[in-house]
């Protein structure tokens, strides 16, 4: 086998490994487009933990409000 057959040989593996690096990467790149996001759940207030910590109901409030912002602002 002469050097130039290596080359040829060599760059025709390449173009190969890079096709199928190509596919296997549109291929991960769309089921990831595809995945659906989990929904966010509702925040159900239980007002029993805030109770029990000593929080009052109003920081409480805050502190949700505040979250809930940053969620929309940054999503």
């Amino acid at each position: 086998m002469t050097i130039m057959e290596m080359v040829e040989q060599g760059s025709i593996w390449h173009l190969a490994g890079m096709v199928f690096l190509f596919i296997l990467w549109a291929i991960m790149i769309n089921k990831i487009g595809k995945t659906e996001k989990p929904a966010e759940k509702d925040i159900q207030h239980d007002n029993s933990a805030a109770q029990r910590s000593g929080t009052s109901p109003a920081i409480t409030a805050a502190i949700t409000a505040a979250v809930n912002e940053y969620r929309k602002t940054n999503n």
